[in-house]
């Protein structure tokens, strides 16, 4: 590659590495929960929101980044023509569909949140391997094929593509779930109620299939991409660094160690300044050669190796910078404290259950909001939840927000790790997948309405504030 295209490209990247996270969305929103039209009756219509939850989520960076996977690994590399190309993919799509299926009917009979699957770190590695795998073969360590005796078996229903598309397809169902939203946590909490896991089962392979769109268009539609080339080589380096990176971002979430070691590095450099290293790290890395260089070839398998490292670090530091309006948070233990002229939204007490070993500290702290005859909020949340975040980062830092929420005791309950006495309180306070944001009347009764499930606009998180009325406690 010419030395002007290397450096229009790492321009074009470092500018992308900065803007895009920025814009991407998270997941769908409350708008999108389809429970109130499955009690209805109207089956078909929820199943048309649930199809568009599954479209949304496909455009979030927990299965964005996988969807360019779907044409190099068992579309244009493998597939030879448009109907073998349908095949492999619709293999993706059922793999996912499989496993959306089977942990959504699992959480919905267990009333465990949905994605608290994250919460196993050694489950969360085994995603990460896979991951680094799938980038090595990108970086042409091997070819994903199936040992040919047994691809001479499968023949007949695609050769070996089609159990490694429908093996990509199950862990993108796990990759998926910090960004499914209320769609699927509203589904849960009616299938639960039902108790009919076959409809559970049917609404949640769905969603799976909202999601496989792009990967249907992509998948089958780009198949017959322009033969040979050097450019293809660079293509499989774009795919290898995203898996890479997204490995590394699931392995930062799933150890609290690495968590605060990268965030405070990110507070540290700040918003401005972690933008700046994170795109000047990526324009580096593919000056290096991290794209246009080969790890085939003798002398540049180290500079592209260390382009690759320095990228990947500019991808890590990029997703721990602090947002625009940073949300500050003030652990008490127990005891409720009241700026004077509030400009943040604070909290009571972040719990964490695996800190605490019990829930004590949690009941002491709504105890003393009931005798001071105070309502209480509480946002159960999880640092693998894209929807928590973008409450933390878009909702709570909102003036309205900040004023409306001095009245209540506020709350947030740390279910990043999953833990019994988590399980307890998610029964409690009928948590079935999170964000989850339950509310407690000044009287010490936990509110069925309102309750806040998926992300909300500030505006709108308000008014569903504004639901739980000051009302006169009696005194015993």
């Amino acid at each position: 590659m010419k030395p002007s295209k290397v450096f229009g490209l790492a321009v074009l990247a470092a500018l992308g590495l900065a803007v895009i996270p920025s814009i991407l969305p998270t997941g769908p929103s409350t708008n999108l929960d389809a429970s109130g039209l499955l009690d209805k009756g109207q089956l078909f219509v929820a199943l048309g929101v649930i199809f568009l939850g599954g479209l949304l989520t496909a455009l979030t960076p927990c299965v964005y980044p996988l969807i360019p996977i779907t044409v190099g690994v068992f579309g244009a590399r493998q597939a030879d023509s448009r109907g073998r190309a349908f095949v492999l993919t619709t293999a993706y799509v059922f793999g996912m569909g499989a496993v959306f299926s089977a942990l959504g009917v699992f959480a919905a009979l267990s009333g465990k949140a949905f994605g608290s699957v994250l919460g196993n770190s050694w489950l969360v590695v085994g995603l990460a391997v896979f991951l680094v795998v799938l980038a090595t073969s990108m970086f042409g360590a091997f070819e994903l094929a199936l040992p040919s005796s047994l691809a001479t078996k499968l023949n007949t229903v695609g050769g070996g593509g089609v159990i490694g598309a429908l093996l990509m397809g199950s862990v993108a169902g796990f990759l998926a779930a910090p960004c499914t939203g209320p769609v699927l946590t509203g589904v849960l909490a009616w299938v639960s109620r039902t108790q009919d896991p076959v409809l559970g089962a049917l609404l949640l392979f769905v969603y799976a299939l909202g999601i496989g769109v792009p990967f249907f268009l992509i998948g089958v539609f780009t198949v017959r991409l322009p033969k040979g080339g050097e450019w293809m080589e660079w293509v499989k380096s774009v795919f290898g660094i995203a898996l890479l990176a997204l490995a590394a971002a699931y392995l930062r979430d799933a150890f609290p160690s690495i968590h605060g070691l990268v965030t405070a590095v990110g507070e540290r450099a700040g918003r401005l300044g972690g933008i700046s290293i994170a795109a000047a790290l990526m324009f580096v890395g593919v000056v290096l050669g991290a794209v246009h260089l080969s790890f085939k070839a003798e002398k540049q398998w180290l500079p592209k190796g260390l382009g690759v490292a320095v990228i990947i670090v500019g991808f890590v530091l990029r997703m721990a910078v602090p947002i625009e309006t940073q949300v500050a948070t003030r652990p008490v233990d127990g005891v409720v404290g009241k700026d004077p002229t509030p400009t943040s939204f604070t909290w009571a007490m972040i719990f964490k259950a695996d800190e605490a070993g019990s829930a004590t500290p949690f009941d002491q702290v709504l105890a003393k909001a009931k005798a001071d005859c105070k309502p209480v909020m509480i946002d159960f949340f999880a640092d693998w939840c894209a929807a928590c975040n973008e409450l933390d980062h878009k909702t709570y830092p909102s003036p309205s927000v900040i004023s409306e929420g001095e009245r209540f005791v506020r709350v947030k309950v740390d279910g990043t790790n999953d833990h019994q006495v988590l399980d307890g309180l998610y029964s409690r306070f009928g948590v079935q997948g999170l964000p989850t944001v339950a509310f407690v009347d000044p009287m010490g009764k936990v509110m069925e309405s309102p309750r806040v499930v998926g992300y909300l606009p500030a505006d709108k998180f308000v008014a569903e504030m504004q639901k739980v009325a000051m009302t006169t406690c009696s005194k015993e």
